[in-house]
């Protein structure tokens, strides 16, 4: 978690700092928005992971302060969550973009309001509340069958039930995704397929790395489950799995950046000109995006 959050923030505040101060994504399409969002929410999720390292380091699973547990469960769960919806979001975009070209959709008409990025924090914040009023271990109430357990159990059963639908759900539309937008590329056969080749890239590379960062920890969580539910030996070991595995999900704030914002040659163009200027000719460096010129006009939607 340490080597993530020294490579992972500087990479993700160098993206920040291009989507405001050179592509200025308020002015530009609603995708740099959304990718915004994405990156906004990474960085807020990397600054729980000294304090995770700290418990870690510790031998303690979570921080003895409660205020200080519930705050940090709160951030994990919104942050992950947020992460997650705008990588999903963006996969319908392109995949409507692609596949449905000429047809009307809700997407596309919220689309042009970024308030839709307000309304997706929005809705994820009922859903990380079961997080802040109790704390617990994971799964842990749900062996106890006394009536003074029951509202710990509702907590914890709103939260498991928050924890899997919101990896299992946007997985099943990326897969969905991937796949019409793949046999889209196949069966077309005039025209220019450069950009079918690109969204199948990206859609891929999400699908991925969501797969490697997320799917690993769901399973190890419905394992640690139905080890706690049941009572079975082995419950320390599956909760060591269970945190070694949580670390993957980490890596999406480091592999997001280089996997989404950098399939756009545009967007790679700018970023090296600006903080690697001696990796790309000078006939490669774009023109920054403040001088007002057509071509600045360009970098500002440059990404995909």
């Amino acid at each position: 978690m340490i080597v993530i959050f020294i490579l992972a923030l500087p990479l993700n505040a160098s993206v920040l700092h291009l989507f405001i101060f050179k592509l200025k994504f308020w002015k530009s399409n609603t995708n740099n928005v959304f990718l915004f969002n994405l990156v906004l929410a990474d960085i807020l999720l990397l600054f729980c992971l000294p304090i995770k390292a700290h418990n870690f380091i510790q031998g303690e699973r979570r921080s003895k302060d409660d205020t200080l547990c519930k705050a940090m469960l709160f951030m994990l769960f919104l942050n992950r969550g947020a992460s997650i919806a705008f990588l999903t979001v963006t996969s319908i975009d392109r995949y409507f973009n692609v596949v449905h070209p000429g047809r009307k959709n809700l997407l596309r008409a919220l689309k042009k309001s970024p308030q839709i990025s307000i309304l997706i924090w929005l809705l994820l914040l009922p859903l990380t509340i079961p997080t802040m009023l109790e704390n617990f271990e994971c799964c842990n109430s749900h062996k106890n069958t006394d009536e003074d357990a029951y509202k710990k159990i509702v907590v914890d059963s709103m939260r498991e039930v928050v924890f899997f639908t919101q990896i299992v759900i946007p997985f099943i539309i990326l897969v969905y995704c991937t796949v019409h937008i793949v046999n889209r590329l196949r069966k077309k056969t005039v025209g220019n397929k450069t950009k079918l080749r690109r969204a199948v890239f990206l859609v891929t590379a999400v699908m991925v790395v969501f797969s490697f960062c997320f799917l690993p920890t769901t399973i190890s969580r419905m394992v640690l489950l139905i080890v706690r539910v049941n009572e079975w030996p082995g419950q320390d070991k599956a909760a060591v799995v269970f945190d070694g595995l949580m670390v993957l999900s980490y890596m999406d704030c480091l592999l997001d950046p280089l996997v989404y914002c950098f399939c756009s040659t545009k967007f790679k163009a700018l970023y090296l000109s600006n903080y690697f200027p001696f990796l790309v000719k000078d006939a490669q460096v774009p023109i920054d995006s403040t001088s007002g010129n057509t071509n600045a006009n360009q970098e500002r939607n440059a990404v995909i």
